[in-house]
C-alpha cells in the first residue's frame, strides 16, 4: 500500500503533466480540436518548397517529408497554367527541374519572353495546360543533391498542397507566394477580367483560410502570404487579412512591379509606408549581413529597423551545404542557426533542410517559458517521490 503522504505529491504530478507540452500525436487524419497547435514561442522553421534538400522541390513528397521533419510552416511558389490552373512551381521556365526536354510532343513550345527586363527563352509553364503539364515529372536542382527521386513526383495545383497542409496529423500552416504576377498576367487570362491575385485569395478563402496574425481564425489554419511585388500585397489587402510578407531581393535586383530599388524599399520611408499592408519582410540573408569571401561582414540595421517598426524579419535561404554555409559558421549548419536567431533575432527562417532546423530546435529550445517551469516542478516533484519507500 503507498504511504498516505505520497497522494498529494502523485495529485500535482498528475495536474502539473496534464498542462506540460503535449505528447507529438501519431500520424493520420484528426479532428482539429484534436491537432497539435502550431508552436508560436520560437522563431518559425519554414520548409522552403518543402524539404527540398532532400526531396524534389514543389512535389508532394517533398512537403510531406517537411512535416515528418517538423516544420511549421511549408513554403511553395504559386503561378499559373495556360487555363489558369493555380500551380506551384518556382521558375517561370520547366527547363531547369522538370523532364520537359524528354517530352518530343511538346518540343514546339519553346518560346522567348520578356522576364523583369531580361529576355528569356524557355519551356514557359504559361503555355501548357494542367493537363499538359501533369504529364511531366519534377528533378532535383542541384546535381550535388539526392538523384534518386529523380522523375518520380509530378507538379502539384495550389490546391493539393492545400491539402497536404489540412490533412496534416497537426497544425501546420503553408506559406504561398504570389509569384511573377507582372508575367502571369500577361499571359493568362481569367473570365471577368480577373486578376491572378484575385484567383490566389478566392483558393484561399475556399478552403478557410482568413484572420488576421495570431487571430483564432489564423491559429487553426495559418497563413502568411508573400510577394517581391508589393503591389501585388497591397492589391490583396483590401480582399483577405491574412499576414502578408514582402520579399526584398538582392541589392542589384529592382522590383518587378514598381522597378524600385533595395535601397528605396528598405529605407525608413518606405518601411513605414509598407508596414500598413504587411506584418513583416522576406528579405535574403546576404543582403542583412554582407559577405566578401565567404565570410560575413558587418550587420546592416535592417532587422532593427523592421523589429521598430513591429514588422517580422523572415530571411532565405539556409542550406546545409558547405558552399551555402559561411566560413565564420565553420561550415556547420547549426552555428548558423545559432547565429541568426540568438544573436541576429530573427522571426522565422527559409530553410531547405528542414530536419536540421528543427532538430536544432528541439534541442536548444523546446519548450516555451510556461512548460519550462512545468517541467522544472516536474522533476522536483520526481525527485521527492524518488525518497519515499513503498509497502
Amino acid at each position: 500500500m503507498d504511504s498516505p503522504s505520497v497522494i498529494p505529491y502523485i495529485f500535482l504530478l498528475l495536474l502539473v503533466g496534464c498542462s506540460a507540452r503535449p505528447l507529438y500525436p501519431l500520424p493520420g487524419r484528426r479532428n482539429d480540436r484534436n491537432k497539435q497547435p502550431l508552436q508560436t514561442f520560437r522563431a518559425y522553421n519554414i520548409a522552403h518548397r518543402g524539404s527540398n534538400g532532400e526531396i524534389p522541390e514543389e512535389t508532394a513528397a517533398a512537403y510531406m517529408r517537411a512535416i515528418e521533419e517538423g516544420t511549421d510552416f511549408i513554403e511553395t511558389d504559386i503561378l499559373a497554367s495556360k487555363d489558369g490552373a493555380l500551380i506551384c512551381f518556382h521558375d517561370v521556365i520547366l527547363d531547369d527541374t522538370t523532364d520537359i526536354a524528354n517530352h518530343k510532343e511538346f518540343a514546339d513550345r519553346k518560346r522567348t519572353y520578356d522576364v523583369q527586363g531580361v529576355n528569356t527563352t524557355g519551356y514557359f509553364l504559361v503555355d501548357f495546360t494542367l493537363e499538359e503539364l501533369k504529364l511531366l515529372r519534377v528533378k532535383q536542382r542541384y546535381s550535388f543533391r539526392d538523384q534518386q527521386y529523380n522523375g518520380e513526383f509530378s507538379i502539384i495545383t495550389f490546391e493539393e498542397f492545400i491539402s497536404i497542409a489540412l490533412d496534416a496529423h497537426r497544425v501546420v500552416g503553408i506559406y504561398p507566394e504570389i509569384k511573377n504576377p507582372v508575367l502571369i498576367n500577361q499571359h493568362v487570362k481569367w473570365p471577368g477580367g480577373k486578376k491572378f491575385e484575385d484567383k490566389f485569395v478566392e483558393t484561399l478563402k475556399k478552403y478557410g483560410y482568413k484572420g488576421s496574425y495570431m487571430s483564432k481564425q489564423w491559429l487553426k489554419q495559418p497563413a502568411f502570404i508573400q510577394s517581391f511585388a508589393p503591389t501585388s500585397l497591397i492589391y490583396i489587402s483590401n480582399q483577405t487579412d491574412l499576414p502578408k510578407i514582402f520579399l526584398i531581393d538582392d541589392t542589384n535586383t529592382p522590383t518587378q512591379d514598381t522597378n524600385q530599388s533595395y535601397w528605396e524599399i528598405t529605407s525608413d520611408g518606405y518601411l513605414d509606408y509598407i508596414k500598413e499592408y504587411v506584418v513583416g519582410i522576406g528579405p535574403w540573408k546576404d543582403t542583412i549581413v554582407p559577405c566578401s569571401n565567404n565570410y560575413l561582414q558587418t550587420p546592416s540595421d535592417l532587422i532593427a529597423r523592421a523589429h521598430a517598426r513591429n514588422l517580422q524579419v523572415h530571411p532565405y535561404t539556409f542550406r546545409n551545404e558547405n558552399q551555402f554555409v559561411h566560413f565564420n559558421f565553420s561550415e556547420d549548419p547549426y552555428n548558423e542557426f545559432d547565429y541568426w536567431i540568438n544573436k541576429m533575432g530573427v522571426d522565422g527562417l527559409f530553410t531547405d533542410f528542414t530536419g536540421s532546423l528543427n532538430h536544432y530546435q528541439e534541442w536548444t529550445n523546446p519548450f516555451a517559458s510556461g512548460e519550462k517551469e512545468a517541467t522544472r516542478l516536474l522533476n522536483k516533484i520526481e525527485s521527492m517521490l524518488s525518497k519515499f519507500k513503498y509497502t
